[in-house]
């Protein structure tokens, strides 16, 4: 199966640096984005890990939960030998494609979004405290997108010991003319699913779509660091 692919990441607006990265590696048909925790010490090397580790991981056939496990412990380690008080961390998202199937893992807010038949499907659920909120309908979705604690994770690689994360799967099916977008929380921060829609489904390849849904991100506030990957199935 055959793919177009975009990909972007930019600091934002209001950030100095770029926390966030992400990694492709074609051969495995594995696409991720991890995103630093800014907060945390060292977020940007915690995310670079993340990605390291499990793009080599799975090169060499180690299952997806297995390959995040592995991750979070490098990141654990070596956090361990680094100064600060506070240890440092990285959501990840993360999409697989092999032949008509995908499977996606996440640990965070990062998300990975599906687009078929020109209906936008939010494949993963935040791990958050907003999104708990919404689970357990005490608060609405658009009440959470402006909640005062919307950016607080319950989950995250290297902040989180092996014997108590919780790593969320998913995994589906794939028509030629699906699209996927996997994307920190700098993009959903600022760009709703309805406005992510839209865009998706305009005629744009897949780095149009991307540099779109920056530029929205931006002139909206750019407060976090933005980053983006968005594939196209063709025949």
């Amino acid at each position: 199966m055959n793919i177009k692919l975009g990909h972007i990441s930019h600091s934002g607006i209001k950030r100095d640096h770029n926390e966030d990265t992400y990694g492709i590696d074609l051969n495995s048909g594995l696409f991720l984005v991890a995103d630093g925790m800014g907060g945390h010490d060292h977020g940007e090397i915690a995310s670079a890990l993340a990605r390291d580790h499990i793009l080599s991981s799975v090169k060499n056939n180690v299952p997806i939960e297995q390959a995040i496990l592995a991750a979070n412990q490098e990141i654990i380690n070596s956090s361990m030998e680094k100064p600060g008080d506070l240890p440092m961390g990285t959501t990840v998202a993360m999409l697989q494609i092999e032949d008509q199937d995908y499977q996606c893992a996440w640990v965070g807010d990062s998300r990975v979004y599906k687009l078929s038949k020109q209906e936008l499907i939010p494949i993963s659920s935040d791990h958050s405290y907003v999104q708990e909120l919404v689970d357990q309908e005490l608060i609405t979705p658009n009440q959470a997108r402006s909640h005062p604690h919307r950016n607080v994770v319950t989950q995250a690689l290297g902040v989180t010991d092996n014997s108590e994360i919780k790593i969320a799967v998913a995994t589906g099916k794939i028509k030629v003319g699906d699209k996927f977008l996997l994307c920190s929380d700098g993009l959903t921060e600022e760009v709703d699913d309805e406005k992510i829609a839209e865009i998706m489904n305009k005629h744009l390849s897949p780095k149009e779509i991307g540099d779109q849904l920056l530029i929205l991100a931006l002139e909206n506030g750019g407060s976090d660091n933005i980053t983006s990957i968005v594939i196209e199935v063709k025949h």
